[in-house]
C-alpha cells in the first residue's frame, strides 16, 4: 500500500503481554542490550519505530509501524536470531501457552489516531 505521497503506508501496531512481576528487573537488562542481531532483523523484517513500554506489575505494551505486523512476524519467523530470541524471552512471561512470545502477545484494535482524523 502507499500514500498519495509515494511513501508506504504504515499500520501502527499495539499489542500486550505479562511479563513476570519477579522477573522485571532481567527483563528490563535483557532489553538495554538486545543483541545487534536481532537488532538487524527486526529492521528488516520492517518493524519500524518499535518501542516496549512496561508497568510495574509487569503489563508490558509494544508498539511498532510497519507495513504489515503479520508480514514482519512472518519475516522474523524466518531467522534463527529469532528463534533463539524467543526461546530466551519466553522464560519473562505468563499465559502464553505454547506459543512464543513474538506469537503470543494480545495485538490490541486502535480506535484512535490524531492525523487520520485531521487528515
Amino acid at each position: 500500500m502507499t500514500r498519495k505521497s509515494g511513501a508506504p503506508h504504515m499500520q501502527r501496531a499495539c499489542f500486550q503481554l505479562q511479563v513476570r512481576p519477579d522477573r522485571l528487573d532481567e527483563y528490563r537488562s535483557r532489553h538495554a542490550a538486545v543483541w545487534p542481531e536481532m537488532l538487524s532483523a527486526l529492521k528488516a523484517s520492517g518493524w519500524n519505530n518499535y518501542s516496549l513500554f512496561l508497568r510495574s506489575d509487569g503489563l508490558l505494551i509494544g508498539y511498532v509501524e510497519t507495513p504489515s505486523i503479520a508480514r514482519a512476524q512472518e519475516l522474523m519467523a524466518l531467522t534463527d536470531v529469532n528463534a533463539r530470541w524467543q526461546a530466551e524471552m519466553a522464560q519473562f512471561f505468563v499465559g502464553l501457552g505454547d506459543a512464543a512470545p513474538d506469537e503470543g502477545f494480545l495485538l490490541l484494535e486502535e480506535i484512535f489516531h490524531l492525523e487520520d482524523q485531521l487528515a
